[in-house]
């Protein structure tokens, strides 16, 4: 392994973020290198600046049918985007000297039959191609695979792989946690009885965070993710996102005027802790008593959740707070106005559930002691690089 270097990339809206993943044969764990490049699409020749996707409605009728047309715009950005991904890849490999790659990629989307394409996707283009054209790139440049890309994974599911196999990670040295991320979207995890439990298994009994409703009908996605915090804010002033973003008001600077008395900078606050301590409050129901109908789903035709899982009166030894969403809460200036109203919340909900019997209330008592910000810089890099390396172990 010593020629051979473990590349994780982060795809996502805009650009790839392509990290150096290593793997200590000791601790027989991982962490993020030095080496790290970025592809932003739309410094690639060819980028379609005005590119819309695809109404999902008929990108889901299409794959019904199984007759999906990618358009033309489509596919001149499938290039692009397979363009930048095998930049930053071929960055780190030249960085680290490498003979040769184990590439592991997380993209968003609704992934194809082989894992190694996407069908369905809400803000890009479809791409069915995708880990074909990056193969025959990166072969093109000299740069030889030490095995195929096996799948295109989800970044909720790989920072819950960071989370339990990374010498930082939260997940690591607990049987029961919930990991809850917010960087441009949501991310959820969990692992149960000491094994990770993708979400997609337990679609039955347990929902997703944007497939929830708020109580004002916004989608939970937008409390929980930074990109949401920051359109709550703009909302609220009556200001652009795209001029929060030239002013260079992210979630951190919000928390910052929070201090200053900006009384909108308060009302985001209040408004985005109130909605995580619901999330988190769910999470320890469902997980403890089952499904108690506390939240409607943004999609009305969803399938009722079951109430009856085998998982019932499990207790959570953590809940994790990651990506960016976990930066601000260990952010010590935004404490009065996220973490410490965030703990608040969660031990008021839990201290006036009619659902939690005295044992799980008493576990839950105090959230300081269960709510924790993850160490993990880059958790879906991380993790889509520890998931190849496994694939290529299993394959060896």
């Amino acid at each position: 392994m010593s020629q051979t270097t473990i590349v994780g990339v982060d795809g996502g809206a805009t650009k790839v973020s392509a990290w150096q993943v290593i793997f200590d044969r000791e601790k027989k764990m991982f962490c993020l290198g030095t080496a790290h490049a970025e592809g932003v699409y739309a410094d690639i020749p060819g980028y379609v600046k005005d590119f819309k996707p695809v109404d999902v409605a008929i990108q889901f009728k299409e794959l019904a049918d199984a007759a999906i047309r990618p358009t033309r715009d489509e596919q001149q950005q499938e290039t692009v985007y397979v363009e930048a991904c095998a930049r930053a890849i071929m960055r780190i490999a030249r960085e680290t000297q490498a003979a040769s790659v184990i590439v592991g990629i997380g993209m968003p989307g609704l992934k194809t039959a082989d894992m190694r394409g996407i069908h369905v996707v809400a803000n890009g283009p479809r791409m069915l191609h995708y880990s074909d054209l990056l193969e025959e790139r990166l072969q093109q440049e000299g740069m030889r695979l030490e095995t195929p890309i096996a799948r295109l994974g989800s970044d909720a599911d790989y920072c819950g792989i960071g989370e339990n196999y990374a010498e930082e990670g939260a997940f690591r040295t607990v049987d029961n946690a919930y990991y809850l991320g917010g960087g441009t979207g949501v991310a959820d995890a969990m692992k149960l009885h000491g094994a990770l439990l993708p979400f997609d298994q337990m679609k039955p009994w347990m929902a997703k965070t944007w497939e929830m409703q708020y109580e004002d009908g916004r989608s939970m996605e937008r409390f929980c993710s930074a990109s949401g915090i920051q359109s709550i804010y703009a909302d609220i002033t009556g200001k652009e996102v795209s001029q929060l973003n030239a002013d260079k008001i992210f979630p951190p600077q919000i928390a910052l005027r929070a201090a200053d008395g900006d009384p909108a900078a308060r009302e985001t606050y209040d408004l985005v802790t109130s909605a995580l301590s619901a999330i988190i409050y769910e999470r320890i129901e469902t997980l403890y008593a089952g499904w108690q109908n506390g939240f409607k789903f943004m999609n009305p035709n969803r399938p009722a959740l079951q109430s009856e899982h085998e998982y019932l009166k499990t207790l959570l030894d953590r809940v994790i707070i990651g990506q960016r969403l976990g930066q601000l809460y260990n952010m010590e200036e935004a404490t009065p106005w996220f973490a410490g109203p965030l703990r608040e919340k969660c031990n008021q909900r839990i201290h006036a559930s009619q659902t939690l019997d005295k044992k799980a209330r008493d576990h839950y008592g105090d959230a300081a002691r269960y709510l924790k910000a993850s160490q993990l810089r880059e958790a879906p890099a991380l993790g889509a690089g520890i998931d190849a390396f496994f694939m290529w172990q299993n394959e060896s």
